[in-house]
Formats: C-alpha cells, sequence, structure tokens
C-alpha cells in the first residue's frame, strides 16, 4: 500500500499506538504480533509484504525493535508527523506505568506483587504470537528456498547465533542464488551503504568504550550526564531485554555506581512486567536516580536514536526495493526475521506454559483469536485479571 494513501488521520494513529502501548505486555515478539493483527489484517493499511519489509529495516538498526516498527507505520500513514505521533503514543502509556512504579518503589522501598498478572498475561502473548507468525509466515515465506532459510535460521537463533550475523547471513544468501539470474551484475550503492551503516554501528559500541569489566571510579550524577549515557545505551544495542541488562550494569553499577545491582534487577523486572517497550527500564531509573525530571531525560535518551536510525532509514528501504538483487536481500532478511520471532515464541512458549491453567489459556486464547477474531488487546487484559485472580485465590500454585 502506497504511503500516499491516507485513509486514517493523526487521531486515528495516535489512540491505536495509545492503546497497543498500554496493552502489549510481552516482549517485542508479542508487540510485533499484536501491531501485525492491527494495521495489517484489521485495517489493511499495510500489505503483509509491505509490513515485513519495515520489521526488517527495524531489526537491522539499533535500539528498541517494536518501538522502531511502530515508527516506521506511522511514517507509512502519514510521513513525519505520523512517524512522531506514532511512537510518541507508543512509548507514553508504559512510560506514564513506569513512572507510577517508580514512585511506590521510592516511596514504599518495594514493588507491587506482579507474578498473577504474569502467570495469566504470558500464555495469552503464546497464542498472539504464533497467530502472528503463521500470517506473516505465508507473505515471508513464498519459496521453498526462503522456508529452508527460514528454518536454518530458527536453529541457529536457538543456538545463539548474534542476530546480525543471522539477519545478513540470509539477506547474503538470497543475494547470492538470485546472482546468476540478473541482467546486470551491480551491486546496488543504496545495498552497500546499507551494509557498510549497520556494521558501522555495530562497532560503536567498541568505539564508546561498552565492555561490562571496565574498571572505573564514579562520576558526577546530573541531568546531562544522565541524558548522555543513555543516548549511547539507545545508539549501540541490538538485542532483547537481557542485553539491556548488561549495558545498564557496565555504565550504572561498574562503572559511574549510579545504581546498586538490586536497584538494577528491580528496574529491569518493572520494564519486562509492565506493557509497551522494555526500555522503558530506563524511566524507572531516570526516576530513581533524579525523581520525575531525571525520568523523563533518561527515556528521552534511551529512545531519542529509535526516531533517528528510523528516519535515516526510511530513504534506504525504498531505494532498496527498486533492485532486484537488493529486492532477493530484503526477502532474505524477511525470513530471518520470521526466524528470529520464532526462537523468541520457542522461549517464551517454555516460560509461559507451565501447568493445566496456563494449557487452557493458550489454548482458549488461540481459539478466539483464529475462529472469532477477537482483538488480541482484550484477551491480554482477560488474561491479567485471570491470572491475578488465580494467584489471589490461590489456585496458580
Amino acid at each position: 500500500m502506497d504511503r500516499t494513501d491516507t485513509t486514517n488521520s493523526l487521531g486515528e494513529l495516535a489512540l491505536l499506538f495509545l492503546r497497543l502501548g498500554a496493552t502489549a505486555f510481552g516482549g517485542p515478539a508479542a508487540h510485533i504480533a499484536m501491531m501485525e493483527e492491527e494495521v495489517v489484517r484489521r485495517r489493511g493499511w499495510l500489505t503483509q509484504e509491505r509490513f515485513l519489509d519495515l520489521l526488517s529495516a527495524a531489526n537491522l538498526i539499533p535500539g528498541p525493535n517494536s518501538t522502531e516498527l511502530a515508527i516506521h507505520i506511522g511514517y507509512e500513514r502519514r510521513g513525519w508527523a505520523g512517524l512522531l505521533v506514532a511512537g510518541t503514543c507508543f512509548i507514553l502509556p508504559a512510560m506514564l506505568i513506569v513512572m507510577a512504579f517508580a514512585w511506590a518503589y521510592v516511596r514504599f522501598g518495594t514493588l507491587p506483587a506482579m507474578s498473577g498478572v504474569l502467570y495469566g498475561v504470558k500464555p495469552v502473548i503464546v497464542a498472539v504470537v504464533v497467530q502472528a507468525l503463521w500470517s506473516l509466515g505465508r507473505s515471508a515465506l513464498k519459496t521453498k528456498t526462503l522456508q529452508l532459510l527460514a528454518v536454518v535460521g530458527l536453529a541457529l537463533a536457538l543456538w545463539g547465533v548474534n542476530e546480525l550475523l543471522l539477519l545478513f547471513g540470509a539477506g547474503v544468501a538470497m543475494g547470492a542464488l538470485r546472482w546468476p539470474t540478473l541482467e546486470t551484475k551491480k551491486v546496488p550503492p543504496a545495498l552497500l551503504l546499507l551494509v557498510g551503516t549497520v556494521a558501522a554501528l555495530a562497532l560503536m559500541p567498541a568505539v564508546f568504550g561498552l565492555r561490562p569489566n571496565e574498571a572505573a571510579g564514579s562520576a558526577p550524577l546530573g541531568l546531562g550526564p544522565l541524558f548522555l549515557v543513555f543516548v549511547k545505551i539507545g545508539s549501540v544495542l541490538y538485542g532483547s531485554g537481557y542485553v539491556l541488562l548488561a549495558f545498564l550494569d557496565a555504565d550504572l553499577v561498574q562503572r559511574f555506581h549510579w545504581l546498586t545491582q538490586a536497584q538494577l534487577l528491580d528496574s529491569v523486572v518493572v520494564g519486562q512486567v509492565t506493557p509497551g517497550p522494555v526500555f522503558t527500564t530506563a524511566t524507572f531509573v531516570g526516576y530513581v536516580l533524579l525523581g520525575w525530571a531525571g525520568a523523563l531525560v533518561a527515556t528521552g535518551g534511551i529512545f531519542l536514536p529509535a526516531f533517528f536510525f528510523v528516519g535515516l532509514s526510511i530513504p534506504l528501504l525504498k531505494r532498496l526495493r527498486q533492485s532486484p538483487l537488493a529486492g532477493a536481500f530484503l526477502d532474505g532478511l524477511n525470513a530471518a526475521s520470521w526466524a528470529l520471532m520464532a526462537a523468541v515464541s520457542f522461549t517464551l512458549a517454555r516460560t509461559a506454559i507451565v501447568d493445566a491453567p496456563t494449557i487452557v489459556l493458550v489454548v482458549v486464547s488461540a481459539v478466539l483469536l483464529l475462529r472469532y477474531k477477537v482483538n488480541s488487546a482484550w484477551l491480554v487484559l482477560g488474561g491479567a485479571v485471570v491470572g491475578y485472580g488465580l494467584h489471589v485465590l490461590p489456585l496458580a500454585g
């Protein structure tokens, strides 16, 4: 679908991403699944192919992938204004919820119990992600070659191979297979620019000296230094919330001694159990260190690079799809993106499906999604209520 076919307003974009930001539990794979449900199958704003292109573009740049996908979708629908609205509205609910947790943490010295909510939400998220994998797979894996590439990518992802190596390896493999059929044997400049840019970004942690075991003394704490630290982290971080934990530990605990290990772990728990981007862990850290101002500064710092990188990648993505070789490269990236998402779903399923009630939640959620097309946001909220109820009774144990 052409971006100029703007059948929705900025208000519609804002309402959708505010709701997603307030209900999207389960990490990036779940966020992506819910976005696919809303913008592809429910609203028809994007085709499956275009959605996968945007997902691959988000996977190639550092930062929070699901937030970057929201930013891309906003641009597709309403240009630069949509880019800002969609990204901001996806981040805002999670930031406010995490701020409330941080206030309670500082005030009372502990976190509200979330185990029951997570117990009920995780099985629902498994069903949502599996449905998205099925839907996306029909578009991303159209040929036997792409299907084989996805299977190999899934095995390598489960084995722990770096996600950038998987993405580029799949892209290069598809490009090499397409090469003999090309009329003009020439690598497009846009593809070289993409590879060079991402390679440079991947090397940035070494440039910034982000080494977890580096020994250093404490540093003065202020809004300026706090902002710079989170801009740096947001500019170089690839991977999951566990990778974020390593970067936060390196800077905030080991290098600058602004946080204790216990405070850091509490901040990551809050980022994991609240809806929206896991990177709102920065909101919690900022509040614990410097109150409301610190929360806003840290949140802005870690998410600002995402808007910057998406803005840079937009014209590049357009030029890539115009080249047969680069198109094959993107097809390989799409297959690898599907494999990475499938690997995350396996990990989530192992932790979510632990007993009879969670099995029932998965089956019921799958039936409601596939047979009755119930909105996944309502299922997530329902899972949270059921999980909390079972935890309080307590029947979950």
